[in-house]
């Protein structure tokens, strides 16, 4: 199950990156409250080309407007991550899959492990452990697992009309739909910073059976 959701749950980053890009290249100007404009003042510009001529970037030209299908496609693969997202969790918690690898143990906690695995990072060599996760993986997974994701789709949500016209607390509370928006970029930017890590890491503890161990589940090797 967890090879399962992993890579339905790889795919659709990828795809949801991908379209993400495209929707944003349409108006890469992000805002705070429920409104914004060409004709408002922006609170984060991202320097790049739009692929609108009227939203003003200070370049001469426009990209090749790709909104429509990107759109489609983002939200196609949205539902697909919350479903699997949702069989995750479910299973994660009935078979105790949390609870064994995921939380951080008590143990983990103190100074003396936190120090071993802070140092073993920094020195890009982490330690590998063929049964288990390290203090710092279980971290930054569950910081994914119940952070990142949770607050990525929820603020996907509250960009929805027709979500939010049946329960419009879920944009009220984030301040608004410009406000969701921003909080999406922010959040969907730490999912690919994690990405980023996650896979240097993998590269770097044994990318091919790291790799060959999570699709077909015979090989071992250190979770990265």
């Amino acid at each position: 199950m967890v090879r399962f959701t992993h890579w339905v749950t790889a795919i659709s980053s990828v795809l949801l990156l991908w379209s993400g890009i495209e929707i944003l290249i349409s108006h890469p100007r992000l805002y705070w409250g429920e409104y914004g404009n060409v004709n408002t003042p922006a609170l984060f510009q991202i320097p790049i080309p739009a692929s609108r001529a009227s939203v003003p970037t200070g370049y001469g030209y426009v990209l090749p407007d790709q909104n429509g299908w990107a759109r489609s496609l983002h939200f196609q693969c949205a539902w697909a991550l919350v479903v699997v997202a949702l069989l995750y969790v479910a299973y994660g918690f009935v078979a105790g899959h949390f609870a064994r690898h995921l939380w951080p143990r008590p143990a983990d906690l103190r100074w003396r492990s936190l120090s071993r695995s802070v140092r073993a990072h920094l020195r890009l060599k982490p330690e590998v452990d063929d049964a288990d996760y390290n203090v710092l993986q279980r971290t930054a997974y569950s910081a994914v697992v119940f952070v990142l994701f949770p607050l990525t789709i929820w603020t996907g949500v509250a960009m929805s009309p027709a979500v939010v016209s049946a329960f419009p607390a879920l944009v009220t509370v984030l301040g608004g739909q410009q406000s969701a928006r921003t909080l999406h970029f922010f959040t969907a930017f730490a999912l690919v910073l994690f990405l980023v890590v996650h896979v240097a890491m993998v590269a770097l503890t044994g990318f091919w059976s790291r790799t060959r161990a999570m699709i077909t589940g015979g090989a071992k090797g250190g979770a990265a």
